[in-house]
């Protein structure tokens, strides 16, 4: 693994030993929990006004306190609707479970108990609700025309320092980022806009907007230097991902109508094996098949039980290539899979259907 590969994952601790202690491949950036005065930024040139963008965001960006019988916590969220619909990442609510609590910390310095309405760990998106009206807002921009080099603005709460404000650019799109699912099992930050704004654990959840004030992302993994035992090496160095609008729109729109959000669904639940187990199969990877649901989409095309994935949709079959096709696929979309049963090569196609 390079040093470019090395992540920092979230701590649900305030402290600043056990936040720097925990390594993993991915970095979820919410953090401790704290609260200062925003931070106003002069802009120069090729840079966005970001005493105007912090003026105008600000206002509608807040603090995520976590509270659960493992310790207590912090993120970032960005109000999207005056009634008070607040949208974070799931890796931010995911440790207060059923019991713990949620609090949102207001730009104005006030807290409001929080109501969890829907998450998303395919997505690593959620959305709270807080008991208050007439708030101000920030605006999704699902179809904002984004150029690498543009200015932007990050806004939330690193290291649980509420209102901060950073600024950069758009330092690359469309980005397929692997990151670890709160539950377990890892994901794909599909599509992400990469930033060099500086984000650290903390700004989970916040903001990246435009000189205009347009939320283009929701901030959520950064990329460090890892120290000489394999370890994080630190905050932000410069290279952070966002989850795009245009998904952040369709996944709380979903989220705030049904509760869930709806993704293409196989049927079937697998583990990935070993690069020693999947040589035995011929392959470098694969996927062991756990469980097949009854009537479901494998089922159907007639996977079962203990095959061995060797191909998907035309690629190898891994956890990564599994959840970018849960991602971008689309209902009604015919999957191509080669499989191994009892030592005989096999194929099939998967014909992907709604998640029940």
């Amino acid at each position: 693994m390079t040093e470019a590969t090395r992540w920092w994952r979230r701590s649900a601790s305030l402290t600043w030993a056990s936040v720097l202690a925990i390594a993993a491949v991915i970095t979820l950036i919410a953090g401790g929990i704290g609260a200062v005065a925003a931070v106003t930024l002069t802009a120069g040139p090729g840079s966005c006004n970001t005493e105007r963008v912090a003026s105008r965001a600000l206002p509608a960006v807040v603090t995520v306190l976590v509270g659960s019988a493992g310790g207590s916590g912090s993120g970032s969220g960005s109000i999207i609707s005056s009634d008070g619909m607040v949208l974070t990442n799931d890796h931010v609510i995911a440790p207060a479970g059923g019991n713990g609590t949620l609090e949102v910390l207001l730009n104005d310095g006030t807290k409001a108990a929080a109501k969890l309405v829907g998450t998303d760990p395919l997505t690593d998106l959620a959305v709270l609700k807080i008991d208050k009206t007439g708030l101000p807002t920030l605006q999704l921009a699902p179809n904002e025309a984004l150029r690498v080099g543009q200015p932007v603005v990050a806004l939330g709460a690193p290291l649980g320092l509420s209102g901060t404000v950073t600024s950069g650019i758009v330092s690359a799109l469309n980005r397929n980022v692997p990151a670890p699912k709160s539950g377990g099992g890892t994901t794909v930050l599909m599509n992400s806009v990469q930033t060099d704004a500086a984000i650290n654990p903390g700004n989970s959840g916040g903001p990246l907007v435009t000189c205009s004030g347009l939320q283009i992302g929701v901030n959520t993994a950064i990329s460090t230097v890892p120290n000489s035992d394999g370890t994080a090496g630190g905050g932000s160095v410069g290279i952070g991902w966002a989850v795009p609008a245009a998904t952040a729109q369709r996944i709380s729109s979903e989220l705030i109508a049904n509760g869930r959000a709806s993704h293409p669904w196989l049927g079937l639940s697998v583990s990935e094996i070993s690069p020693d187990v999947a040589d035995r199969f011929g392959t470098t990877s694969g996927l062991f098949v756990q469980a097949v649901s009854a009537g479901g989409p494998a089922a159907t095309a007639g996977l079962r039980e203990g095959d061995v994935i060797t191909r998907l949709n035309g690629g190898q079959a891994t956890s990564l290539t599994l959840s970018a096709l849960q991602l971008s696929g689309k209902v009604g979309d015919e999957v191509p899979v080669e499989f191994v049963r009892d030592g005989q090569r096999a194929a099939a196609t998967v014909t992907l259907a709604e998640q029940p």
